[in-house]
């Protein structure tokens, strides 16, 4: 399946104007990344995989648009699938893309 190309737009106008923020593509999608560390994803199983600090993990589990992101049947912390009704309006994207963007940036940059 390939990836959602509106919703790919409406995440680069969410992050257009960050420093460093590159596009690459990555698990079938595309990845947004800050500083060569990814941020979040557009999904080409639809919705957005996002990269958040794995101590907050647990915490955004309880939104029920949220679920553990796996990969090759291994659950990852860290890592989170967020279901194409969770970034339906501008608000819910936002939350999202805002909270990547904000780990992303913590990390130190990649050469």
């Amino acid at each position: 399946m390939a990836y959602d190309e509106v919703l790919a737009n409406r995440i680069r106008e969410l992050v257009q104007a960050e420093e460093g923020v590159s596009e690459m593509r990555m698990f079938g999608g595309l990845a947004f990344l800050i500083h060569g560390n990814m941020a979040v994803g557009v999904s080409g199983q639809g919705g957005l995989l996002l990269r958040v600090d794995p101590a907050d993990t647990e915490k955004l589990l309880a939104d029920a648009d949220a679920r553990r992101f796996e990969m090759r049947g291994r659950a990852m912390d860290g890592w989170l699938r967020i279901d194409p009704h969770g970034v339906t309006t501008k608000p819910k994207l936002q939350r999202w893309v805002a909270r990547g963007v904000a780990y992303a940036r913590a990390l130190p940059p990649k050469r």
